[in-house]
């Protein structure tokens, strides 16, 4: 579509009804009612759009149904009559839109891609109404610009990797990325890579997204299977209140994907997706930034890491755009492994461990332990690590065999917590067995870097 505008617009003689009606919590300055609406209504509204191509069409809108939330927010409060200063209106929630369209005079399916063009325009502009996007009315007079949408923070999200994704393809396997958003808008919408043939992929993307409103935001993902030219398949989609996170502390977490994040009728087992994610206030920006400059452009979770390492607060600034580097010395203790799964004849294995960066692409692996399902290894070994933030420490154990290795299982993790933590010791599920864990000990020998 190149153009749309109204050219007929009456709502009709059905009005809308409310069915319920609740006061929430704010400010002490402040009121807000939530209204909860319900429309089936008859109205008449036809919309001329014109195509790419200079052809001009009159498409009517019918049958609306819609079921909504609206907040009110009367804020500031005062003594002078009628006691608020304005009045803010939003919806809140959207529950439910059903609409068909009908080319005046003919069938809309007849011209290719204009029926999901224009719906799509109709439900973005929808979106783009819903809270915490709001409209202002002025009662009294005086400045309201506070009471404008601004942004309250960002949030910074590693798409780490999934596993266990519905296979979606006849032939091989899927082909999954990742949409992630807060707001449902197109230019809010980022997309992971593609990664082919495989359904437990590994990504280790970094997202970043502006936060409005903390309290009722949340992170949505939505995995699809790229088929190419053609529609991409939904595999499934999970979603984060950002209310459960802890300001300026990174959260590890597995999202199980569901079919329908509103009605979870489907018990389908569709994968999970692992996330590192960091909600960064804007009021923590002297708290977390780095000491150098306030000028230098890192990454929030680079500025939650900085706060950690630093040692020389008082280093006097510079005028020149640089990023901080994590960099230093990994050294991982593949202590032992418990409960393996047997895959010789008589019940045992010959396990091994195969330590891989997948960053930088530094590979190394332990000695093999014949006869054993809890084998004992006691071996360390060293990574020296340029970009800690954005590194995965891979770690796949293997049967070996005369002939080969048999893959029994892996861990995936980030260096996040050990660079935090700078040293510790824990036992991690091995995925791809049943009961099976890898004991590790993990060490990080901090270098911070300035790169010009």
């Amino acid at each position: 579509m190149s153009s749309l505008k109204f050219s007929k617009l009456t709502l009709g003689t059905v009005a809308a009804q409310f069915t319920g009606v609740s006061i929430i919590e704010g400010d002490s300055d402040e009121i807000i009612m939530e209204l909860e609406l319900q429309w089936d209504g008859n109205p008449n509204i036809v919309l001329d759009i014109k195509t790419t191509l200079g052809v001009a069409l009159p498409i009517q809108v019918k049958n609306i149904g819609f079921t909504g939330v609206f907040r009110l927010i009367f804020k500031p409060l005062v003594d002078e009559f009628p006691c608020f200063g304005a009045i803010c209106y939003s919806l809140r929630q959207k529950k439910s839109l059903d609409f068909t369209l009908k080319v005046v005079g003919g069938d809309v399916s007849s011209i290719p891609g204009i029926s999901d063009a224009l719906e799509e325009t109709i439900r973005n502009a929808v979106d783009d109404f819903t809270w915490p996007v709001r409209q202002i009315i002025p009662i009294l007079p005086g400045d309201y610009s506070y009471l404008e949408l601004k942004p309250v923070g960002t949030l910074e999200v590693k798409l780490i990797e999934a596993k266990e994704l519905t296979n979606k393809d006849i032939v091989g396997k899927s082909d999954p990325f990742v949409e992630l958003f807060i707001r449902p808008l197109r230019d809010r919408i980022q997309t992971s890579k593609t990664i082919n043939n495989q359904t437990n992929p590994i990504w280790n993307e970094h997202f970043e997204f502006v936060v409005e409103d903390f309290s009722t935001q949340h992170l949505t993902i939505r995995v699809y299977d790229n088929e190419g030219i053609q529609t991409s398949e939904f595999i499934g989609c999970a979603q984060l209140p950002l209310a459960e996170l802890e300001p300026g502390k990174v959260k590890d977490v597995w999202l199980k994907l569901v079919k329908d994040l509103d009605i979870q009728r489907d018990q389908k087992n569709r994968g999970k997706v692992h996330l590192e994610i960091l909600y960064y206030p804007l009021n923590a920006e002297n708290e977390l930034y780095n000491p150098f400059d306030p000028d230098f452009r890192l990454t929030l979770v680079e500025k939650a890491f900085k706060h950690a390492t630093d040692t020389d607060p008082l280093k006097p600034a510079s005028p020149m755009k640089r990023d901080v580097i994590i960099r230093g010395v990994l050294s991982v203790t593949v202590i032992s492994a418990e409960n393996l799964p047997a895959t010789d004849l008589f019940g045992k294995s010959d396990p091994f461990v195969e330590l891989t960066m997948k960053k930088s692409e530094q590979k190394n692996k332990t000695r093999v332990v014949t006869d054993t399902l809890n084998p004992e290894w006691n071996q360390t070994f060293e990574f020296v690590v340029e970009d800690g933030l954005h590194e995965l420490l891979i770690l796949e154990v293997y049967d070996h065999d005369t002939f080969g290795k048999e893959n029994m299982g892996r861990c995936i993790m980030t260096l996040t917590r050990a660079i935090l933590e700078q040293e510790f010791r824990d036992s991690f599920p091995i995925d791809g067995t049943e009961s099976g864990r890898l004991n590790l000990r993990l060490k990080w020998t901090p270098q911070t870097i300035i790169r010009d």
